[in-house]
């Protein structure tokens, strides 16, 4: 499934009395989407069509499947997987609405995991009416996560100035301290920078790394988290190759446009990332989950009740999750490709080498 217009996009169609549909259809809408990709939606013919008549969008039409094996390519294709007797009520959080978002995922995750699909993007779920049996979770990421056996993963928010992750995720503020240790950073260091080099191409990420107090501690005044755990997660990392530098103090690194320099960013906890990254790329930006052994993609707004059926809802964050969904899929093609037969290392006799070497050029590479 190398070929450009070969991959399989599945989307899941969130919950349904948001704006999920609405930035769906807008961007399929668009011919040169389905040149791209095959897009499979998961979710209802009978609630796209009450969506297109809302909203009055008659430029787009579905291919309704049963299966991704009968998907057409240049068509946007939905398999229903709720009940067709479902009530659309438009900004309205319901019990409904949760069970088709949850019924639309658990598919949508099964035909990933059989490579029915090549990458998933979710629309947005309300994340208290989709609780269930099933779904214990604070979020997409964590239910994935679970689903894929993936025991270190990190969400990364992506937009086209900067790539941001956190340590701890969907927790509250009083225990994100605790939550705080070498080990964890340590993890999420190597995910991103892993992912930064297979999901991204990039060959030598730089990957600045923040302190959890006020002026990153000012050296032990305002905590000693920075002196006692972020620094030798940092130091670690360096010795195992990962250029991470740090920790800086989140506010003067964002005022300064330090983020500019790197190609990744690790906040301790969700706001103290989020909030900055959603000011600048509120618009474009995406959430990836980096780690899984999948793609999955997904818009960075939520739900959105207060716009659902008003025609005002910009589809560019989901366009974007779209797009960098399709590169990722062929970065790891690529990835997978160059990392087949990888060199034969050699081990080098120190008592051979030649001392008469110029090691100008490895004073200046220490240097970087």
């Amino acid at each position: 499934m190398a070929k450009q217009d070969t991959i399989r996009i599945g989307i899941t169609h969130g919950d349904i009395n948001g704006i999920g549909y609405e930035v769906i259809m807008k961007t399929l809408k668009d011919p040169r989407i389905l040149e791209m990709c095959t897009p499979i939606i998961y979710g209802s013919p009978k609630v796209a069509a009450y969506h297109r008549k809302a909203l009055n969008i008659s430029d787009i039409n579905f291919n309704h499947i049963r299966s991704t094996k009968e998907a057409f390519h240049k068509k946007a294709n939905i398999i229903n997987c709720i009940d067709e007797n479902v009530r659309v009520e438009l900004g309205k959080s319901t019990a409904e609405a949760g069970i088709s978002s949850f019924n639309a995922l658990d598919r949508a995750t099964s035909d990933l995991k059989m490579g029915f699909i090549d990458a998933l993007i979710t629309a947005p779920i309300n994340k208290d009416n989709i609780q269930n049996e099933d779904f214990k979770f604070p979020g997409h990421t964590e239910f994935l996560a679970e689903t894929f056996d993936a025991k270190d993963y990190a969400m990364l928010m992506v937009s086209e100035t900067m790539k941001v992750g956190v340590v701890t995720t969907h927790i509250p503020i009083s225990q994100v301290a605790q939550s705080i240790t070498k080990e964890a950073i340590l993890s999420k260091i190597r995910i991103i920078a892993k992912s930064l080099q297979q999901d991204f191409a990039i060959t030598k990420p730089r990957i600045a790394v923040f302190g959890l107090n006020p002026h990153a501690g000012d050296n032990g005044l305002l905590g000693n988290e920075e002196k006692d755990i972020i620094l030798p997660a940092i130091i670690q990392a360096k010795k195992e190759g990962i250029i991470a530098l740090g920790p800086y103090p989140a506010d003067g690194f964002f005022g300064s446009e330090d983020h500019r320099k790197f190609d990744a960013i690790i906040a301790m906890y969700h706001d103290q990332g989020l909030i900055p990254f959603k000011l600048a790329s509120f618009d474009r930006g995406v959430n990836f989950t980096a780690g899984l052994p999948v793609i999955r993609t997904s818009p960075a707004h939520g739900t959105a009740y207060s716009l659902a059926g008003e025609d005002k809802a910009s589809p560019e964050s989901f366009r974007q999750a779209l797009y960098l969904a399709i590169d990722i899929y062929k970065n790891r093609e690529i990835y997978k490709e160059i990392s087949k037969n990888p060199l034969r290392k050699f081990e080098i006799n120190p008592n051979q080498i030649d001392e008469s070497v110029d090691i100008e050029a490895s004073e200046e590479e220490d240097n970087l």
